[in-house]
């Protein structure tokens, strides 16, 4: 399962309470295959409003285009206890480009 990890651009930043790192953590301790998709902390963002509806990071997009976004701590939780899966399908799917 490949998946879209949408977090800020501050990768290098790796304090335990920060919420991108929380979850970009759990995925590694877990071995789930993502890809990084490193977007702008600063301003609308714009890209991750359209796509949850909020402008809060981190979020996962399935492949399917599905979305998925909680507290980083409730995703990361959700993906040490392996149930990252059933998460698929339940959020809104990113819009298609035209």
């Amino acid at each position: 399962m490949a998946v879209k990890l949408h977090r800020c651009k501050n990768v290098w930043v790796k304090l335990p309470g920060h919420p991108c790192w929380k979850v970009q953590k759990a995925l590694d301790e877990q071995g789930v295959d993502y890809e990084l998709v490193k977007e702008e902390w600063r301003g609308d963002r714009e890209n991750t409003v359209e796509h949850t509806g909020q402008k809060k990071f981190p979020w996962i997009e399935f492949e399917d285009g599905s979305i998925y976004r909680e507290e980083s701590r409730d995703m990361a939780e959700t993906i040490r206890s392996g149930r990252l899966e059933e998460k698929r399908g339940t959020g809104s799917p990113a819009p298609t480009s035209p």
